[in-house]
């Protein structure tokens, strides 16, 4: 194919716009690959969206090698199949609704578990007609509160969404490794750099759960590792949970004034005032914060949690834990007369106490434990708080920051921290959509049986961004072969009538070869220009056909690399099509 500047659809831009805020969004708007149409939704324009279906495309061959099969369904669904699972309440505010006009309530598919449960059930009914493999590449709604980062955070995103079917665990232990060969495989293609985290399957629901990052500074997932081998996401680590220590001969627990100390620093200070000897430090004191979980259903709970002093709660491991509950600051405290600010300990808390408050530890809070906490009155203390002869809990939770150095839960060594974006998910969701919609088969004994299922997305347009976030320099984009736009851009540059002639001879030349060439023809456009244009546009190889016609030689520059050399014309097609086909 050959694309001529001249005609091409295609404005490029000197200045960043005003919104974007990462390198991707700025070069892509830039390059004149996106155009945004409305908050978190953009329009392809030609180039980008060549790209576009370059990724489509690898990721299609990918899943069609795996021996998946391609539907597509629609993206204005049904209220009742979510209603089914309970999704449409879980969802909450991300959810777009709407109401046709005979009052059926619809949504816009966010995704699309629901809908592939329906087709299996309608379609098949035994065992021999499983495992099955179907996916699509669709558009998703998701009514994101704060787009951000251009293709990254959306409110409209192209996602392909695969999902397995099996009648037993084993089967679907085969087909989810299948899939995450498959992913490893496109994200080879694609020349991202990725790392496969363990994962928290929050409101998808299932059992195992692994993610592909893709590191980043800009990402909005913090993953950990260590240098044995450990990787997840920063909500699905557990801590290392620490043995029970026997009550036996443990000093009984004292309060002590401790004026002005809200704060955990202040209350250290204090502490080593009154005791010099006891070596407290953060890690001595529990911590209790206070949240607000709001519930799909629309009610508000106050919970409390416990944590050493020594860490904050990270709402995100929070949120992943209480899911589909959302969780905010908790602001009423003029309600609960029993919560003292900055001064709140255990004792008064507990579904069964007279506060009715639940109260959830981190796990290092375990039996025998002695902590320095609040004694529920402003400017005291309790000290030798015991975790289990002086309080109890309702349960733990793993809300508490990680930090670096961290022991990796599987002994691995200690943990480091990223950051990332998420590029890929898979999930063994196991038999909780199948049950809420009744996907049963015969088993070979004649007996029905639940079908368990797998779940498996990919970012398509999300993956464009990352390409652009990570393959860019100070000039522009530099794509991949298997992604760009075009296989070479050939630049004429000056006014001499041969060197466009020659030019077009070439990009037809190479077009015939069986390449994609974008060929600048412009007539009036500088050659500075020109080269601005080719090194913003990133294309894998670019060609200047220019003063060196004259010695017949054309130049040829490997975008990635810089590297440049002069290239006879009578050879010029043959060598850039090895170059580019490799061989």
């Amino acid at each position: 194919m050959l694309l001529r500047m001249s005609t091409l659809f295609l404005r490029t831009l000197r200045d960043d716009p005003a919104d974007a805020e990462v390198p991707s969004h700025r070069l892509l708007v830039r390059a004149g690959y996106i155009r945004r149409a409305a908050p978190g939704g953009f329009t392809w324009l030609p180039l980008g969206h060549r790209v576009f279906r370059n990724v489509e495309r690898v990721v299609r061959e990918e899943m069609d090698r795996m021996g998946a099969q391609e539907v597509h369904f629609p993206a204005l669904l049904p209220r009742e199949p979510y209603e089914a699972t309970n999704r449409w309440t879980e969802y909450g505010p991300n959810l777009f609704r709407l109401t046709d006009r005979r009052g059926n309530d619809f949504l816009l598919g966010p995704t699309h578990e629901e809908m592939f449960t329906l087709l299996v059930k309608d379609l098949y009914s035994s065992y021999k007609d499983l495992p099955l493999s179907l996916y699509q590449i669709q558009t998703k709604y998701r009514d994101e509160a704060r787009p951000r980062a251009g293709l990254f955070r959306g409110r409209e995103f192209t996602m392909k969404d695969s999902y397995s079917f099996d009648v037993d665990d084993a089967g679907l232990d085969t087909s989810y490794t299948a899939h995450r060969d498959a992913y490893i495989r496109i994200f080879d293609r694609l020349g991202l750099e990725y790392v496969i985290v363990s994962a928290m399957s929050g409101a998808m629901g299932g059992s195992r759960s692994e993610e592909f990052l893709h590191p980043t500074e800009i990402g909005e997932d913090t993953f950990v590792r260590s240098a044995g081998g450990y990787a997840a996401n920063v909500e699905a680590v557990t801590a290392v949970v620490p043995d029970p220590i026997p009550l036996d001969g443990l000093p009984a627990a004292h309060v002590e004034d401790t004026p002005d100390t809200p704060t955990i620093e202040t209350l250290v200070a204090v502490a080593r005032q009154l005791f010099p000897d006891a070596g407290y430090t953060a890690a001595s004191t529990l911590k209790n914060v206070v949240v607000t979980l709001l519930h799909p259903d629309g009610s508000r709970e106050p919970v409390v949690i416990g944590v050493p002093g020594d860490r904050e709660v990270d709402a995100k491991r929070l949120e992943a834990q209480v899911a589909p509950a959302e969780v905010e600051p908790f602001t009423e405290f003029d309600k609960h007369p029993a919560l003292v600010k900055g001064y709140i300990g255990p004792q008064v808390l507990g579904a069964d106490s007279e506060s009715g408050i639940r109260y959830l530890v981190d796990p290092r809070v375990v039996a025998g434990t002695r902590w320095i906490t609040g004694a529920n009155a402003a400017g005291r203390h309790v000290f030798d708080l015991v975790a289990g002869r002086d309080f109890t809990w309702d349960g733990v939770v793993e809300a508490a920051e990680v930090l670096p150095g961290d022991p990796a839960p599987d002994g691995s060594g200690p943990l480091e921290l990223a950051r990332g974006v998420e590029m890929g998910h898979i999930f063994q969701l196991g038999r909780k959509y199948a049950e809420a919609l009744d996907l049963k088969v015969l088993d070979e004994n004649g007996k029905l049986v639940t079908v368990t299922m797998g779940s498996y997305g990919i970012g398509v347009s999300r993956a464009v961004a990352a390409i652009a976030e990570s393959m860019h320099d100070e000039l522009g984009l530099v794509w991949p072969r298997e992604i760009a736009p075009a296989d070479v851009h050939v630049v004429a540059t000056g006014k001499d009538a041969a060197v466009f002639e020659a030019a077009a001879q070439l990009s037809e030349a190479l077009v015939a070869a069986g390449l994609t060439v974008l060929y600048d023809d412009r007539p009036k456009v500088s050659p500075g220009v020109k080269f601005k244009d080719a090194e913003l546009l990133g294309m894998p190889t670019i060609v200047t056909v220019g003063r060196g016609l004259a010695e017949g030689v054309i130049e040829v520059r490997d975008r990635a690399t810089g590297e440049r050399s002069e290239v006879p014309v009578a050879e010029a097609a043959e060598r850039i099509r090895a170059e580019v086909r490799g061989s």
